[in-house]
């Protein structure tokens, strides 16, 4: 093999392995960001929950309370309830049930105020994933009812941030939409529903209390930031294989091979 060609090879495989490596390590990285975040929420998890004057005001104090259980006083806002399709729990496509739960003036919630209105107390309105239901593939536009109890009920389950956009093709309507939706954006929620929110969402765990009668038949089985860890590990495992198979190509073939010929 000409000299030339030995060195087009060489330079081949070191930036085939080189990046191959590359890529195992930042999964390795991901793997380890991933365990990190898990036992910092599962830390804020042990946490007492908080309170209706106890929750995030702004995106600041947000950030250093996610994942903290909470235990809210309130009622449901009718009327509003929106769901958000192509999403899944458990393995099952669905939709993601969505409610603005007003906190109860005597535990510390700020009277509502409009999108548009300055205020400086916390917004009193806290958007609520409440849990998520099966898709009806025999009509896509019907949508399970979701019984919603009336008047001052009790509400646990955890600080988080407002649900993940998905892809969609073309522009989102400036104007309010239907009731089953792709995405949701809580600025453009908080126009709709005349109501200021405060910054993040609670996921619910479980049935409010009193509950409605037969419960609401939601299923909770939320996600939890380290249950993915062994996907990258095993991608990590991937890369680093496919590193050491061209290192080990290219030593048979320009090394070993000729030399026992």
């Amino acid at each position: 093999m000409s000299s030339a060609r030995s060195l087009i090879v060489l330079l081949a495989t070191v930036a085939g392995v080189g990046t191959t490596a590359s890529l195992g390590r930042w999964q390795l990285n991901r793997a380890a960001e991933k365990t990190a975040l898990h036992d910092t929420m599962q830390a804020r998890a042990q946490l007492p929950p908080l309170g209706n004057e106890g929750l995030a005001c702004t995106d600041t104090t947000l950030q250093g309370e996610l994942q903290r259980p909470v235990r809210l006083r309130g009622r449901w806002l009718e009327g509003r309830t929106v769901w958000l399709d192509n999403r899944a729990m458990a393995g099952r496509a669905g939709l993601l049930v969505l409610a603005p739960f007003q906190l109860a003036p005597e535990q510390g919630g700020a009277a509502i105020s409009g999108a548009g209105g300055a205020s400086s107390r916390c917004a009193a309105v806290v958007l609520v994933q409440r849990g998520w239901v099966p898709r009806n593939f025999m009509d896509r536009t019907q949508v399970a009812p979701v019984p919603t109890p009336d008047g001052i009920v009790e509400l646990e389950g955890r600080l988080v941030l407002p649900p993940s956009r998905l892809m969609e093709l073309g522009q989102p309507a400036s104007q309010a939409q239907g009731r089953i939706r792709q995405n949701v954006d809580p600025a453009a929620l908080s126009a709709e529903w005349g109501v200021a929110l405060r910054p993040g969402s609670i996921q619910q765990t479980a049935d409010e209390q009193p509950p409605p009668s037969g419960g609401t038949g939601l299923v909770r089985e939320w996600w939890q930031p380290a249950s993915d860890v062994g996907r990258h590990k095993a991608y990590a495992a991937q890369w680093f294989g496919l590193a050491a198979l061209m290192a080990g190509l290219y030593l048979w073939f320009q090394w070993l091979r000729p030399r026992r010929g």
